[in-house]
């Protein structure tokens, strides 16, 4: 498509302009006499065959037309310097959105984000969480983080970890477990999945909960392990996302039998282009998850 003539640098001199309603403010900004401003403005209006500015006792005032026109030019140069801006030295920067499951982000990520950006400081991450039940599209991301089979519709997943399930809970809790049936004694804390305790009992050895024994139902594995430190029950939860609380003693691991119901991905839609921002990421963040494959987080 070709383009018709865009008087820019007269376009520049009206914006200035009329955000002053003063030519000599304009002129000052643009580093300019006053009397090129006049010359710009008035060539611009020459150009679009009507009046920009109506002169009245106080200096300026703007015409309809001109009233019209601005908006338009604020906001083509704000996305302009906006671009600009993104440029460092001979480097462009990059936005990257990533929408991350809550778990994930504070058992892995977020210890490891100062790492990223000193590798890639020209990289914009803009960092949101979700309870691993987001729209991409609607929400404009990048990439997601999620839990799950690595199977979802119209989606690009690479395996990240995986997330072995365990009973965790408060020291004191832990004191009153000896065998797997005991945890049957206390509150069960587990995500919106039913099965959960069913898989691990069975894991165990033992028989399943009983379908009205006290259960807390949490859409966030971290508000989970709150509850399990305040001694409200027993979460069942991805063991690895946690040593933070583990090392520090605030949580026990009461038993080593484990189950696997899915795993970390991080994913893209099909239909969303990877611009070498996504590329930078995806290679950083699978790299670090293999670093720690087959060892505590």
């Amino acid at each position: 498509m070709t383009r018709s003539y865009i008087p820019l640098n007269s376009l520049r001199a009206f914006e200035a302009a009329a955000r002053h309603l003063s030519f000599t403010h304009a002129a000052i900004e643009l580093n300019v006499t006053h009397s090129a401003i006049s010359q710009q403005v008035k060539a611009l209006e020459e150009h679009l065959h009507c009046q920009l500015f109506v002169r009245v006792s106080r200096g300026l005032m703007l015409t309809t037309e001109g009233e019209n026109l601005l908006p338009v030019l604020n906001d083509s140069f704000d996305r302009i310097a906006g671009v600009l801006d993104r440029f460092s030295g001979t480097q462009a920067r990059e936005k990257l959105k990533l929408g991350v499951v809550g778990t994930f982000a504070t058992g892995f990520l977020l210890p490891r984000l100062e790492a990223f950006r000193r590798r890639y400081p020209h990289i914009d991450l803009q960092l949101s969480t979700h309870n691993n039940r987001v729209d991409p599209a609607a929400e404009g991301l990048d990439y997601t983080v999620r839990f799950g089979s690595g199977a979802w519709h119209g989606t690009d997943a690479t395996f990240l970890c995986d997330a072995a399930l365990s009973p965790l809970c408060s020291p004191a809790l832990a004191a009153e477990i000896r065998t797997p049936p005991d945890v049957l004694n206390h509150t069960l804390l587990r995500s919106y999945r039913r099965d959960e305790w069913t898989a691990w009992l069975q894991a165990a050895g033992e028989a399943p909960p009983s379908p009205t024994h006290l259960v807390m139902v949490f859409d966030s594995s971290v508000t989970m392990l709150e509850a399990a430190q305040a001694g409200a029950g027993i979460a069942l939860a991805p063991v690895n996302m946690f040593t933070h609380l583990l090392n520090s003693e605030r949580i026990v691991r009461p038993f080593e039998a484990e189950i696997s119901l899915g795993s970390y991905w991080l994913t893209k839609l099909q239909s969303r282009p990877e611009t070498p921002a996504m590329r930078d990421f995806s290679g950083w963040l699978t790299g670090e998850c293999e670093k720690t494959s087959g060892q505590v987080i």
